[in-house]
Formats: structure tokens, C-alpha cells, sequence
């Protein structure tokens, strides 16, 4: 499913520094300790450091996260839990086309690489990504969706109820719920739904059966989009 390139100029110091980060990991080195190692070897900055920590992955991990990834056609009937912040966070940057700052891991999964989540803006954009994210629930039919958001994010409650508006405009059932550990909360329901997951978290991802990443199709259909305006 790697079809996604974005990033057209690629450093070679980055590269080089995936590769050995990539050996540490399959080798069973712990991550952490390891992106420390490898980013002091480079002189990598912190945002280096990240998108290392965003999109470098042992073998085993990528392999057991690609199996888990489902389509958009299997979402019909089916309930989905939807990591809130997570999900809308990087389609934002989608629709902003700030391709410069998403990365396609090693898992396949697209990731934002701006640590914004504590600081996260409700703006302009909020309410044109999340529209995308229901249209995309909506074409595929879905079953019950539970989004849930970080309570302790300014704007949640407000961005909780544009959720709900949503959903009840596109005739869809579901809701939108605060909670302190989303994270948390989604790895307690999959104990007991037996739904999809939208996210792009390695730490959820690992505790789930199968996952949708949303954001991945929506940038394949922007740049399908950015190439026929292109050509003509």
C-alpha cells in the first residue's frame, strides 16, 4: 500500500540515519534509548529526532501493523472508534497541503510530524477536516462511530458538538465523547466492540484487531487530485 511519496527531497544524513535506526530496532534494541544513540551520531535536531520516533519501525512491528490495516470498503455495517485528535490533527494538514510536514512510516501508516496536540487551535480548518472525515464515514455507510476526544484539549466540548451536528446532518449513528485517556478508552472498548479502529497511534494500533488510517486515503485522493489539475 506504500504508494504515498512525500517527501521530494530527501536528506541523506536522514536516510542514513533510518537505516541504522532501522538495524537498532530489528536487532531488539529498545527504541528510545535508540533514536538517542542514532540522532546524537548525526547531529539530529528535534525535529529530525521526531520524525524518526514517527516513521522508523523494526520489521516485526511494520509487518504485524500492515496486516491489521483494512479498506474503506470494509468500514460498511461496521463500528468504528475514531482517535479523535489524531486522526483530525493530520488531515488539518492535509487540507492546509502542508505535505512538507506528514510522513508515510515504515508501517504504512501517514503521520503529522508537528507536536501540536497540546496546543491544538480550533480554526477555519477544524470544521472543513472533520466534514471530510464524516463524508468518508457516510460514503462507506458505517455502522454505530464513537469519536473521541482529549477532554483536557481546549475546545473539545465545542468540537464535540460540531461532531454530533455532523453525524446527525449525514444521518449516521454515533456519538462524540470526552475523555481524559482516549487511548486508554479505545483499548478498553475493543475488550468489548468488536469494531475499527481510526488512528494512526502505534501503541492503540498494536492492541487492535484492524484499522482504518483515514488520513492515508484522503491524501492519496488529494494528490490523484493535484495531478490531473496538473496535467491539464
Amino acid at each position: 500500500m506504500r504508494e504515498i511519496s512525500l517527501r521530494k527531497n530527501k536528506s541523506e544524513k536522514i536516510e542514513s540515519a533510518k537505516f541504522d535506526l532501522r538495524f537498532l530496532l530489528n536487532q531488539g534494541y529498545k527504541k528510545k534509548s535508540a533514536i538517542t544513540f542514532v540522532a546524537n551520531r548525526y547531529l539530529l535536531n528535534k525535529s529530525q529526532r521526531n520524525l524518526l520516533a514517527r516513521s522508523v519501525f523494526s520489521l516485526e512491528v511494520s509487518e504485524s501493523r500492515k496486516k491489521k490495516k483494512v479498506d474503506l470498503e470494509q468500514l460498511r455495517d461496521q463500528t468504528v472508534l475514531i482517535d479523535g485528535y489524531n486522526v483530525l490533527i493530520t488531515i488539518e494538514t492535509i487540507c492546509k497541503r502542508k505535505y512538507e510536514d506528514l510522513v508515510v512510516g515504515d508501517d504504512d501508516f501517514l503521520r503529522d510530524l508537528n507536536a501540536v496536540f497540546g496546543k491544538y487551535k480550533y480554526d477555519p480548518t477544524t470544521e472543513k477536516a472533520l466534514k471530510k472525515i464524516v463524508d468518508i464515514l457516510s460514503t462507506y455507510k458505517t455502522g454505530y462511530v464513537y469519536f473521541l476526544f482529549d477532554k483536557q484539549v481546549s475546545f473539545s466540548g465545542k468540537l464535540a458538538a460540531l461532531t454530533k451536528e455532523l453525524l446527525n446532518s449525514n444521518n449516521l449513528k454515533g456519538e462524540a465523547i470526552l475523555s481524559k485517556k482516549v487511548d486508554f478508552e479505545i483499548k478498553k472498548s475493543l475488550k468489548s466492540v468488536n469494531g475499527i479502529v481510526a488512528t494512526g497511534d502505534g501503541v492503540i494500533i498494536d492492541k487492535a484487531d484492524k484499522v482504518i488510517d483515514l488520513p492515508y486515503y484522503l491524501m492519496k485522493k488529494e494528490l490523484k487530485k493535484n495531478n490531473k489539475k496538473e496535467d491539464n
